[in-house]
């Protein structure tokens, strides 16, 4: 049986079911429970406090997590990241009061910040050399300038809104961070074995996500100048049209690129162009 570590509750947890589902598995994630099996696959999910799942992994007692690499760099630095998820994206930031002047990450010398990830921010300072007093607090850093606690404060940032609620501006972007499955430090191999079979529907998941399915009519005398743009896998595939002279390609294309390729396509004579999402892809 394969054990898996999520976070209690938040978004990481709601987008972490999102992509046990998407790969087949069907969880019965009841209210206020501490651990759930899949029904089919050799699935224990294990709800945890996020700060104490980096322990978790490395005393044996799960395999896996979903986690955000801002915990790691906290944390957990000597896990090993199997695969970065691309959800619950974030920065680890430093901020301080809109009307505070900065010019440089040299004006953090000898300030007071507050912050929840004290071993992140002194490894940033001790790469710049800079010396300054941290004030470790867990919970509602924002408020710490407001109320005279500290100069500063280092935290996650999503969309910056908290950060403008509290009159604060983000200053000094330490680390991006985004969702990652790790591994622990003690995986039997038939876990091993597990871990393989998991990672693989994960990845042929995010393939798709990152892909779309496209197809075209075009002239025969065009095919060769549109599969030049198309390939995301081996070739497009070729099959001929009633009418005489002209074929319909199909092949996928990555999705950050879409409409430049759809451009690109049109001016090398693609016509009756269809994209479609793909639910996974499998190489």
């Amino acid at each position: 049986m394969l054990k898996i570590a999520i976070q209690k509750s938040g978004r990481l947890n709601e987008d972490s079911f999102k992509l046990l589902k998407s790969c087949g598995i069907s969880i019965d994630n009841g209210k206020d429970q501490l651990k759930a099996t899949a029904r089919n696959f050799p699935l224990e999910v294990y709800y945890l406090r996020n700060g104490d799942i980096p322990q978790y992994l490395r005393d044996g007692v799960v395999d896996l997590a979903i986690v955000g690499e801002n915990l790691l760099f906290e944390k957990g630095t000597d896990l090993k990241t199997l695969l970065p998820l691309g959800f619950s994206k974030c920065r680890v930031s430093i901020a301080i009061p809109k009307e505070a002047p900065f010019d440089n990450v040299k004006d953090l010398a000898g300030k007071r910040i507050a912050t929840s990830y004290p071993n992140t921010v002194q490894s940033f300072l001790a790469t710049q050399n800079i010396e300054a007093d941290l004030h470790i607090i867990n919970g509602s850093v924002e408020i710490a300038p407001n109320i005279g606690l500290a100069d500063a404060i280092c935290d996650i940032v999503s969309s910056g809104s908290t950060l403008f609620k509290n009159n604060l501006k983000e200053v000094i972007k330490i680390v991006e961070s985004q969702a990652v499955l790790v591994q622990g430090s003690h995986v039997s191999d038939e876990a091993s074995t597990l871990i393989e079979k998991l990672v693989f529907r994960i990845s042929a998941v995010l393939r798709a996500k990152e892909s779309r399915y496209i197809l075209l009519n075009a002239p025969n005398n065009k095919i060769q100048a549109i599969s030049d743009i198309l390939p995301v896998l081996k070739s497009p595939t070729v099959l001929p049209l009633a009418q005489e002279g002209w074929s319909s390609l199909h092949s996928v294309i990555d999705a950050h690129r879409f409409w430049e390729v759809i451009d690109e396509l049109k001016a090398a004579g693609a016509e009756d162009i269809l994209v479609c999402p793909i639910e996974k892809m499998v190489l």
